[in-house]
């Protein structure tokens, strides 16, 4: 099931961090972002995450409405897609300090 969210929160960023916050959701979401992912292609491009918490976050972000579970995999929901441009930013803004820093990224 999912967290239960609060009724009440200080700004839209708290509810928004509330609901998508945490390494592996953000992780999750940015790969669907590309196109629809099954199960084991997550988990493949994923290897530091369990199954246990990768079958956890598909669950509460199926729950959040912000993604969905079909024939090709999992994907984005409209509420999920509204979240692109800023994973994008986020992508963009890591790929940039990553190289500034010589960290080496896959992708």
């Amino acid at each position: 099931p999912m967290k239960k969210l609060k009724k009440r929160y200080g700004c839209a960023t708290e509810f928004a961090v509330d609901l998508i916050g945490g390494k592996w959701k953000t992780v999750i979401l940015s790969w669907l972002k590309e196109r629809p992912h099954r199960y084991s292609d997550l988990r493949s491009n994923m290897p530091g995450i369990s199954d246990k918490m990768l079958s956890q976050c598909l669950r509460e972000l199926e729950a959040a409405g912000l993604t969905e579970s079909g024939d090709n995999g999992h994907c984005l929901t409209a509420d999920g897609e509204m979240l692109r441009p800023a994973l994008e930013a986020l992508h963009a803004w890591g790929a940039a300090r990553a190289e500034g820093r010589g960290i080496l990224v896959q992708r």
